[in-house]
């Protein structure tokens, strides 16, 4: 059975031109920001509805999460690479076009980018996701699978309504951390831990 390929995008690209079409990754990086959350998956694009208005639940994680993994990088200059945060742009093997809460992305995943890079392309050594109050199990589930099929090392599901960090590693059972427990991400990140308590608040 053969299928009819689709062309590509022309001409002026918006939200309304996506469905039933294959994009580039530029065509796609120049859509509006019209408040959608949405995806570059093998060169479909995925949307996962509306933005959620951050509650200050999941701000103040993102923040300190952010901070501790700043602080850490800070102490290990020898490892390099960057901390990112808000919404990062993430261009994973294969293409893939996805948008984190946070991440570190190593020295060598950096290798290849010029000062005139918008977004990361490689593979970052951890990604973090901080779930909201609407976000979905089946969301989560297909967020998880695009990590795991672009292989990246570290997953972090955070949760700040349980209080607890559900740690995803490629080809590795899912491990559960709750708020009396310390977090570490060794061997990849030497050093560093922290208390699961510590990342929702003072």
């Amino acid at each position: 059975m053969s299928t009819a390929t689709v062309p590509p995008l022309s001409g002026t690209i918006t939200p309304s031109s996506l469905h039933g079409r294959k994009m580039t990754e530029d065509e796609f990086l120049a859509l509006p920001d019209d408040g959608i959350e949405r995806w570059l998956i093998d060169g479909k694009v995925m949307e996962f509805g509306e933005m959620t208005k951050r509650n200050r639940f999941h701000s103040v994680a993102m923040a300190r999460i952010t901070k501790f993994l700043d602080n850490w990088l800070d102490t290990r200059p020898e490892m390099g690479g960057e901390v990112l945060c808000g919404e990062a742009g993430v261009c994973l093997p294969g293409g893939k076009v996805v948008g984190v809460d946070v991440a570190y992305v190593s020295a060598v995943a950096l290798q290849n980018e010029v000062d005139e890079s918008t977004i990361i392309v490689g593979t970052p050594t951890l990604i973090v996701e901080i779930l909201s109050p609407s976000d979905k199990n089946e969301t989560w589930k297909k967020k998880l699978g695009v990590y795991s099929t672009a292989a990246v090392p570290i997953v972090w599901k955070v949760d700040p309504d349980d209080r607890t960090v559900t740690v995803y590693r490629h080809g590795q059972p899912p491990l559960l951390f709750n708020e009396t427990q310390e977090l570490t991400a060794e061997p990849e990140l030497p050093g560093f831990h922290v208390r699961v308590a510590d990342l929702f608040g003072r």
